[in-house]
């Protein structure tokens, strides 16, 4: 499989899978969704959907299961992430994913987070050093205009390169624009206004 800066030279057309939850009720439910779309730059061409628990620590164990049991993982170039944390704060071990799925890994958030606010936050719940260390192993998170993002398993002008060539309008990929809306209409029965 070429690597993204080969595709970037070459000009070629890079596979992505975006992630992102479903909303959920913070005080109802245990489980939430998550919705992964694959597209072909910025074409749809099919989607994963899955179960992690409301701030549990299995959000890295389900997404690798998910990408390697299904048909796209041998064609998917770079796997994306609407943010370091799904279902609340089950948070991604994005060093380990890109490792196990041999793929570069992309968080993408759409304004600087507040880390002291988000370490704040963590103390409300268990074992919250452990949730800080994962956040902290992401890596340094990156302002490249116009996208805020953590990566591993390539460079960060590369990542964002590829950002910029998977996003249609505005500053975020198509993959995790799509997941949020099909998520958000899954759940509520209607997509949501912002993506």
């Amino acid at each position: 499989m070429k690597t993204l800066e080969q595709l970037i030279a070459l000009n070629k057309h890079i596979r992505a899978i975006g992630f992102d939850d479903a909303p959920f009720k913070k005080h109802q439910h245990q489980q939430v969704n998550i919705s992964g779309i694959i597209c072909n730059n910025t074409r749809f061409e099919g989607m994963l959907w899955q179960t992690i628990t409301r701030d549990g620590f299995d959000s890295t164990e389900v997404l690798i299961d998910c990408v390697k049991a299904s048909k796209f993982h041998p064609q998917i170039n770079v796997i994306l992430l609407d943010g370091i944390a799904f279902g609340g704060f089950n948070i991604v071990d994005l060093p380990r994913l890109a490792n196990e799925l041999e793929r570069p890994c992309i968080t993408v958030m759409r304004k600087q987070p507040d880390l002291t606010a988000i370490k704040q936050a963590l103390q409300n719940l268990s074992n919250w050093q452990a949730r800080w260390q994962l956040i902290q192993n992401a890596g340094p998170i990156h302002a490249i205009h116009p996208f805020y993002f953590q990566t591993q398993g390539t460079s960060p002008n590369i990542a964002a390169q590829i950002l910029s060539r998977l996003t249609d309008q505005g500053h975020v990929p198509e993959a995790l624009r799509i997941a949020h809306l099909i998520g958000a209409a899954i759940k509520t029965g209607e997509s949501s206004r912002q993506a």
